[in-house]
């Protein structure tokens, strides 16, 4: 009962001076709002490159030449016999499929078109979890024949420029004719993959061996068996290229490991942002103080009676307490609405999937009623301080 009176009161007292109360609530939903905005976008931007890792699947493996060792001509290099051996000789990988790529412009119709080459075997198309659009992907039975394979943002420059069939065309680049046997369907951006097949045209890599000038495997990409711990798989294939050529030195990248390392740089990205906004949060904080420590000023009068009547100290410093925390869980309430509908801007506009974190709710509710407490103390210290007799002369 004594607590829902000092609530009607404390409302009661909000609204007699609305001027000084929708100040303080402004800097409270400016800085709650704030706060929750930016961790939820955090949290957010956090599942949307989680989910493209996911996509790609946790059993995804990238592996290439290290740094270290000798360079130039006589460089250990990772050999076409070797990438395709990997299978055979790490029990732990499930398949693999040696990738090497080059940058170049291709003509058609005498137009110009800037791509990259990425010349592969034919299982590239299942590791990667791509899908044909059009026509097919290359084959293992495609040795050293003169085919070709299109990316999406290399089909559309192309229509661009008026170009509409395309299966069967016969493109020009490094003064030979590939012909076109297939298109690659939009791939998804980001994840660990070391290259952008919409920006690409496959090859045969035979046949990219055979044609190109000191061709070497750029990446070894990979799946893994199910169950299999990514540390020992990573410490197999070491072994492997160890023996076949201790000179090389070998950097593998696992999908599970990068989750795990996303995991952590997102937790400290969303600490960032949550403490960027929280100094807004203690500007409102600041202001609710104001408005309570001129509160106090103003009701000397109806303290000095309450204390009269037999109040404590106790019942005057948990009246002022109570009107902070009413003043700031409104405040709050409207900030976390505000905050929650700036996070659903910024996903729409960035095409991410919109989530309302329940960490965000509970932190809006929790930070209103921590500010409420922290900076109503010392107003509702001050008043309960006051002596009576002062007080009533006041």
């Amino acid at each position: 009962m004594i607590i829902k009176a000092n609530v009607n009161m404390g409302i009661r007292s909000l609204l007699a001076s609305k001027q000084r109360t929708l100040l303080a609530l402004l800097g409270i939903v400016i800085g709650i709002g704030s706060v929750i905005a930016m961790v939820s976008v955090g949290i957010i931007a956090s599942e949307h490159a989680l989910k493209q890792f996911k996509e790609m699947g946790t059993d995804y493996i990238v592996i290439s030449k290290g740094w270290g060792g000798n360079f130039g001509e006589n460089a250990p290099k990772i050999t076409l016999e070797q990438a395709v051996e990997l299978p055979y000789r790490v029990a732990n990988i499930l398949e693999a499929t040696p990738m090497a790529s080059s940058g170049t412009n291709f003509i058609y119709q005498g137009q110009n078109y800037s791509s990259q080459i990425i010349a592969t075997l034919g299982n590239f198309l299942s590791i990667n979890r791509f899908k044909m659009q059009e026509g097919r992907y290359l084959s293992d039975l495609d040795v050293n024949m003169n085919y070709a394979v299109l990316g999406s943002e290399v089909v559309d420059e192309m229509k661009e420029k008026g170009i509409t069939k395309f299966l069967g065309i016969d493109i020009m680049f490094r003064d030979r004719l590939f012909t076109v046997i297939g298109i690659l369907e939009k791939t998804p951006g980001g994840g660990m993959k070391p290259f952008s097949a919409n920006r690409s045209i496959m090859i045969p890599i035979s046949t990219f061996m055979r044609s190109f000038e000191d061709p070497e495997i750029s990446y070894i990409l990979g799946r893994v068996k199910p169950g299999s711990v990514a540390s020992e798989v990573a410490e197999d294939i070491k072994n492997y290229f160890h023996l076949v050529d201790p000179q090389l030195e070998i950097e593998i990248q696992t999908a599970e490991e990068l989750i795990q390392q996303q995991n952590k740089q997102s937790q400290l990205f969303t600490l960032l942002l949550g403490a960027i906004g929280s100094i807004s949060l203690i500007v409102g904080g600041v202001g609710v103080m104001n408005v309570m420590l001129v509160s106090v000023s103003e009701r000397k009068k109806e303290i000095g009676i309450r204390r009269a009547l037999g109040a404590l100290r106790r019942d005057i410093q948990l009246q002022f307490l109570i009107e902070s925390l009413v003043l700031c869980l409104i405040g709050g309430l409207i900030g976390l609405g505000i905050g929650i509908g700036a996070s659903y801007f910024l996903a729409q506009h960035n095409g991410w999937d919109f989530m309302v974190s329940k960490a965000a709710i509970l932190l809006g509710i929790g930070v209103s009623t921590g500010v409420g407490l922290f900076f109503g103390y010392y107003p509702a210290r001050q008043a309960s301080m006051l002596d009576p007799i002062i007080a009533l002369r006041s």
